[in-house]
């Protein structure tokens, strides 16, 4: 089954994702795409209007979101079929706490923590042009000024909220949630503790006598993904058209595995078939994906979208995310 990795280099979420394919083993190649709009690979090739990149194909179905791609991977590709997990076992006892570990990641690590660092980033450096997309990302006009002003704080939190990942380790366990193996957890927030190591006028905040368990930790889960990139083979890049093809011409997940709960469409104010519009609570919100409503459980949406290339399934997560009614196509 083919996998096609969008992404492009310096994209904090991207790297999540490679990490994620590393540790759960799967061969999959890589379409690299502009930081910036536009994307015709993506908007006009497989009709997904969704803003935000990584997105990842497996088949004909566009996974949107790594806190969905990641649950997604995990079931495609089971361990019980010689593929890493996201949720191994605890380290002494008992299966791993999938729920709160999923809900550890999206809540906390990509909700509260992560949006704490793009303000580090040298913005009074930055382009007009990338100052004018992240606006239309944001769905407000960025101001540099308060970005740089706000550093100071956010460096604050990013400090408090490691203070939490050292108490957690205090008792001396090798992986967050005492786990036999790094999970979902430690990657989630390994990748933003990891990519703000890498700006200026951060290392007050790497302090060995503040957070000695804390940089330990870094460090063996940076270990531990280096072991896997060697043991593997770097994924091959190919060009979006030739992906669309490639994920045109391939099976899509039966409908039934998503199945639709009829009482969550009504919760909602919708039914199967219906023309509906998905896109993020966040940020993002006016870059909706516009498709039919084929599949829906209390996990995920699943539209039919139609691109140049062809027909397409596109999945969206039902956490931060909103379906609604949208004018059908003349």
């Amino acid at each position: 089954m083919s996998v096609v990795l969008y992404r492009y280099d310096g994209s904090p979420f991207s790297v999540k994702l490679e990490n994620i394919l590393l540790v759960k083993q799967i061969p999959h190649q890589r379409v690299n795409v502009s930081s910036m709009l536009p994307r015709a690979e993506i908007t006009e090739l497989l009709g997904v209007n969704y803003r935000r990149i990584p997105i990842l194909a497996i088949g004909s179905d566009i996974y949107c979101d790594t806190s969905l791609i990641a649950s997604a991977l995990e079931r495609r590709f089971p361990s019980a079929q010689g593929y890493g997990t996201l949720f191994p076992r605890k380290k002494h006892a008992g299966d791993a706490d999938t729920g709160l570990v999923k809900a550890f990641a999206k809540y906390w690590a990509d909700t509260v923590l992560f949006p704490l660092a793009p303000s580090l980033l040298s913005w009074e450096k930055m382009s007009a042009a990338f100052i004018k997309d992240r606006s239309a990302f944001r769905g407000a006009p960025i101001n540099v000024e308060a970005l740089v002003a706000s550093r100071g704080k956010n460096l604050s939190l990013l400090s408090t909220n490691l203070s939490l990942v050292e108490e957690q380790l205090a008792d001396g366990r090798e992986w967050l949630f005492d786990t036999e193996l790094p999970s979902l957890a430690d990657f989630a927030v390994h990748f933003v503790y990891r990519w703000v190591q890498g700006f200026r006028g951060v290392e007050s905040l790497f302090d060995p006598a503040t957070f000695p368990n804390s940089l330990k930790w870094l460090s063996r889960v940076t270990a531990h993904l280096g072991r896997l990139k060697l043991s593997q083979a770097a994924p091959p890049t190919i060009s979006g058209t030739d992906a669309a093809a490639l994920i045109a011409g391939s099976p899509f997940e039966p409908y039934a595995v998503v199945g639709f709960d009829t009482r969550e469409a009504a919760r909602l104010g919708l039914k199967a078939g219906d023309h509906v519009s998905v896109a993020p609570d966040d940020n993002a919100r006016n870059f909706g994906t516009v498709g039919k409503l084929v599949a829906l459980n209390r996990e995920e949406f699943v539209i039919e979208v139609v691109g140049k290339a062809g027909t397409f399934r596109c999945h969206f997560p039902r956490i931060m995310f909103t379906a609604k009614l949208a004018k059908a196509k003349l």
